[in-house]
């Protein structure tokens, strides 16, 4: 999918004032927050932004992602209606690092969403090693990665940073106390939060209050 850079995409003037106290204190953790890039999936034209904070290891993002997901890409980003970002808040110990660090090396080779995909797919319990360096390799040799360019981003912690900073974004900026938690904006700046996996139908009622 088209990349997009989260901060000049979406509207976060309820936070401007508080990004700004943050940046000054802590100029040089933050001095490249604004190039953030994450893939979106959907209409880079879509009137309404679903930005969703998540982790890989997170129980109710999973539920998510099963319940809900699939009925809201049906009904609004196939549409046309809704596009969706994904936002990483890996708290779960350090393979919810590396597992968000290796969507970013998957990205390398345009297998972002198929990885993210993956990821949920095969979740097991947390701290369990499910999403050790072993299998994260395994999914981007069954995914069909070229398996030495996934295996040198990962040594070289390419996207650490990205994703530290995504992290920080998403708990310092937009708010999230845990995941998921959805940020829902469209294009007159309208903005909706939505914590926790909530069904199908809350989200229907929010985008179609801001479409």
């Amino acid at each position: 999918g088209a990349i997009i850079v989260v901060a000049l995409a979406i509207s976060f003037t309820s936070y401007l004032g508080q990004f700004e106290q943050i940046e000054k204190q802590n100029e040089t953790e933050f001095e490249n927050m604004s190039q953030i890039q994450t893939p979106i999936l959907g209409s880079d034209s879509a009137p309404v932004t679903i930005i969703e904070i998540g982790d890989y290891q997170c129980e109710m993002c999973k539920h998510w992602f099963d319940h809900t997901r699939p009925k809201v890409i049906e009904n609004y980003i196939d549409t046309g209606k809704a596009n969706l970002i994904f936002m990483d808040m890996p708290f779960l110990g350090q393979h919810s690092y590396t597992a968000s660090h290796a969507t970013y090396c998957a990205l390398d080779q345009n297998k972002y969403w198929d990885y993210h995909v993956m990821l949920y797919e095969h979740q097991e319990e947390v701290y369990s090693g499910w999403a050790s360096n072993e299998r994260l390799a395994s999914f981007a040799f069954r995914l069909g990665l070229d398996v030495d360019d996934f295996a040198y981003c990962m040594d070289s912690k390419k996207y650490f940073n990205q994703v530290k900073l995504s992290y920080e974004k998403s708990v310092n900026i937009i708010g999230a106390k845990s995941t998921p938690t959805f940020l829902l904006v469209n294009t007159s700046g309208e903005q909706t939060l939505i914590r926790g996996a909530q069904p199908f139908s809350t989200f229907q009622n929010v985008i179609e209050s801001l479409l």
